[in-house]
């Protein structure tokens, strides 16, 4: 912190200079986030709401929604202001902040998306003893561990980036304070950050991967087995959907993170990112709900409550 001193505010370059194009992403990135607000406080409103969805998965699902809200509130809110804004500028304890939390949120939702993937295995493996090996016991210290796991991991990397030296630009080409862009301004040698980047990223992606192969490994030899051609259905209708948000998550995350600094194209990385932190919180709701009946059952009962009382 004491080396990085000399810089106070870094400017977010961002997509584009083209006042026109400014417009009008602002005006689509503005629809997309009231989207996501909308569809992810929803489906938590819809879980809190409805008593027959009061089980673990839903708690899960409840909590995976509310880390997308809060992703989606750290970067695109400044992001719009940027596209209005003469001066794309972001304080130096700013850029730290907004770095710290979106590797949080974003590490978190890594660590969701396994237990999720657990929480399937043990719901279909072992349907009758469901209630009590996911009890609170077992599914809140998931859910914990998840964001000690994420504020842990963000820790790391926001000593390591913010203790090195920026005293060239301060010019960041980048909608947000990400770790490679940021990386890529240092007047330091970046080798170990770098490393520790590919390393812990690395790490957490291969451990929660590895835990939902070996979920949906299970899961799949336990479909097998069955002879109910609608409960095979009903459960490749629920996993398929999270197995759908796992793959495109993930394979954002690796791509972004895990390679050399020597591949780097920090404007394509700008897409990509746009990918994980934007468009995907928007997409999770409805990839959850769209495809599961037991959601789409519970907004027919929470609307027609609400038609019935009007």
């Amino acid at each position: 912190m004491k080396n990085a001193s000399e810089v106070t505010i870094f400017v977010l370059k961002g997509f584009t200079d083209n006042l026109e194009l400014q417009i009008i992403f602002f005006f689509l990135f503005l629809a997309i986030y009231l989207f996501t607000l909308m569809g992810n406080l929803g489906l938590i409103v819809l879980v809190i709401g409805d008593s027959r969805l009061h089980n673990p998965m839903y708690y899960f699902l409840s909590v995976l929604s509310s880390v997308d809200a809060c992703l989606s509130s750290v970067i695109t809110p400044n992001m719009l202001v940027d596209f209005m804004a003469k001066n794309k500028v972001i304080s130096f304890l700013g850029c730290a902040a907004q770095m710290f939390l979106a590797v949080t949120l974003g590490t978190t939702e890594c660590f969701l998306l396994a237990a999720m993937a657990y929480d399937r295995y043990v719901a279909i493996y072992n349907p009758l003893l469901y209630a009590v090996s996911m009890s609170p016991r077992v599914y809140v210290p998931l859910i914990v561990a998840s964001f000690v796991g994420g504020i842990l991991h963000a820790m790391l990397h926001a000593v390591a980036t913010f203790s090195l030296s920026f005293r060239g630009s301060n010019e960041i080409r980048h909608f947000f304070c990400d770790i490679p862009p940021l990386l890529a301004i240092s007047s330091s040698d970046t080798y170990v950050n770098q490393l520790l980047l590919i390393y812990f990223v690395g790490s957490i992606e291969i451990v929660t991967i590895l835990i939902v192969l070996i979920s949906y490994g299970c899961i799949l030899l336990a479909i097998l087995k069955m002879h109910s051609a609608e409960g095979r259905r009903k459960i490749f209708s629920t996993c398929g959907s999270h197995l759908t948000g796992v793959a495109v998550y993930h394979g954002t995350i690796l791509f972004m993170y895990v390679r050399p600094s020597s591949s780097y194209a920090l404007e394509h990385d700008m897409i990509v990112s746009v990918f994980y932190s934007i468009v995907i919180p928007m997409l999770n709701p409805i990839i959850y709900s769209l495809r599961n009946k037991d959601v789409k059952e519970a907004i027919k009962r929470v609307f027609g409550k609400n038609r019935c009382m009007m």
